[in-house]
């Protein structure tokens, strides 16, 4: 038992010199410094350079080893879960010399499991939050844009402009022709269109988009960012359709309410 631990070890040490060695190398070839790898990853330059070096003895268990060279990997840009399967973590492991495919887990016992997921987790959030900062692009997901329209309009203190919201504007009937509605976009807004009772588009759209909406009858639209939309009746003139940031519904007649 005693000789197969020791030549496990002897493994691990191979392993991870092979691994460090060649992370190493591709580090160098970005012109990354250790410290710019740190800022990155959060992992002490002082692990960076033990996995770089192959010294096993200055770095914590496995398992943690294991995390490391994935998180390393993937600032680098390589596939990190596929190299981080090569560092062997259990004596159960078994694995191809000079092959970095994705090998049976070893076996963890469940306390290493739960520590394992928990450090996956925070260095996971950890980058994403420093990929974030890096880009310096805000990204809002039109699931989250919805969700904040629908918690400002059922809001307690939510009272729309009732004379924004319950606009109508009548085409004179002796034009005779079905309502049509230019929008332009000046600012980025959630928008939905109703035409005849039908609901024709409920989306977000970009700053500087041009659409056109008809309708025989009745023709509303409803906007997340008043402000930012500009609406044109029938070749008239434009009307911004209400406040910045401002929840606003303007419905188009062909006829007069009678």
């Amino acid at each position: 038992m005693k000789e197969n631990k020791i030549h496990f070890q002897q493994e691990q040490a191979n392993k991870l010199e092979e691994l460090g060695s060649y992370l190493r190398q591709c580090r160098t070839q970005q012109s990354l410094s250790l410290e710019e790898v740190t800022a990155l990853t959060r992992i002490p330059a002082r692990l960076l350079h033990a996995i770089e070096e192959g010294r096993l003895e200055d770095l914590p268990e496995a398992v943690y080893i294991q995390g490391f060279i994935k998180i390393f990997a993937e600032a680098l840009g390589l596939n990190g879960a596929e190299l981080a399967s090569a560092f062997p973590t259990g004596t159960s492991l078994e694995y191809k010399k000079n092959s970095w495919r994705r090998l049976p887990a070893a076996q963890l016992r469940p306390l290493h499991l739960y520590l394992l997921y928990i450090f996956v987790v925070i260095c996971a959030v950890s980058s994403l939050s420093l990929l974030v900062r890096r880009s310096a692009v805000r990204v809002v997901t039109r699931e989250d844009y919805l969700q904040q329209t629908a918690n400002f309009v059922e809001s307690p203190n939510f009272q729309p402009q009732l004379e924004a919201t319950e606009s109508v504007f009548a085409n004179s009937p002796s034009q005779n022709k079905p309502v049509q509605v230019d929008v332009i976009l000046q600012e980025r807004s959630w928008i939905r269109v109703v035409a005849d009772g039908k609901t024709e588009f409920e989306d977000i759209l970009p700053e500087g988009t041009q659409r056109t909406w008809v309708a025989e009858e009745k023709l509303i639209i409803r906007a997340g960012n008043a402000g930012g939309v500009l609406v044109e009746f029938n070749d008239n003139i434009s009307k911004r359709m209400g406040a910045p940031g401002a929840v606003e519904e303007l419905t188009f007649a062909a006829n007069p309410r009678s």
